[in-house]
């Protein structure tokens, strides 16, 4: 994995992608209509960030039928997983995140219906 510490903090720079990362860390693997649920954002604008990250190596997705997930990536270093949890850590129960993952958990008929942990 060819990862540079700045394509990290990059993706980490911008709200949506910090808010999906974070989201994504916390919850393992998500679905695009998850994402965008939750973070009130409309699907297009998830997509493209998703994308973004995709490309940069920083999440992996898979298609299930209608659904595609994203998590992040299995082979992500080591201190790059650190970084996530440690930010995701820190800022877990700070404005927008907490409404985040209060508007995930309260989401209707999710696709994977599992509950938040």
């Amino acid at each position: 994995m060819n990862i540079t510490a700045e394509q990290l903090f990059h993706a980490l720079s911008d709200p949506t992608r910090l808010r999906s990362l974070v989201l994504l860390q916390r919850e393992g693997e998500l679905c695009v209509c998850e994402l965008t649920h939750a973070l009130g954002v409309v699907q297009p604008k998830v997509s493209r960030h998703l994308a973004q990250l995709r490309e940069a190596g920083i999440v992996a997705d898979r298609r299930q039928g209608q659904w595609v997930y994203y998590r992040l990536h299995p082979e992500l270093p080591g201190w790059m997983l650190e970084v996530l949890s440690a930010t995701a850590a820190g800022i877990a129960a700070t404005l927008p995140f907490d409404a985040d993952h209060t508007a995930l958990c309260e989401m209707p008929n999710r696709p994977g219906a599992r509950c938040c942990a």
